[in-house]
């Protein structure tokens, strides 16, 4: 080993860049390969998002349409076979409610809970949730169970 046949580590160095603005002799050097003048050729510019060149951008070409509505409420759905197969693996035997609702991950603990009638329910359950549909109430009580309100 010499001093002409040193060379760093195997994977130690990662810098491939080109080295820009170190002198006319490197190729790079003047205007660093920006160009001449205008905005991109100087420090500090950095474009808007969604600016497409002076052209009229996507989002103000797109005609605006509908409203959102800011009483909306958003409900986490629970089906009636989510309910069955927590029971058929043995996780719930009598009651389900909001911290069994979080420890499955079928909710979060701030999320409102509705019951939807999609499946069927053999298992007599009391199930506690904010809103229940009519198909799922029903079979919840047909199957020997309790629909609670929270």
């Amino acid at each position: 080993m010499n001093l002409s046949n040193l060379k760093p580590a195997e994977g130690s160095t990662h810098n491939q860049n080109k080295r820009l603005g170190r002198g006319e002799g490197s190729g790079k050097g003047g205007t660093a390969a920006r160009g001449h003048k205008g905005a991109k050729s100087r420090s500090g510019y950095s474009k808007k998002i969604g600016f497409e060149g002076g052209q009229m951008p996507l989002q103000r070409r797109v005609p605006k349409f509908g409203f959102t509505n800011i009483n909306r409420k958003e409900y986490e759905g629970v089906n009636l076979d989510t309910l069955q197969l927590l029971v058929d693996n043995g996780i719930v035997t009598d009651a389900v409610d909001m911290t069994v609702y979080v420890a499955n991950r079928l909710a979060t603990k701030n999320e409102i809970v509705k019951i939807l009638g999609r499946g069927e329910l053999k298992a007599k359950l009391k199930v506690t949730a904010h809103k229940f549909t009519a198909t799922a109430k029903a079979a919840i009580e047909a199957a020997g169970g309790e629909a609670v309100t929270i």
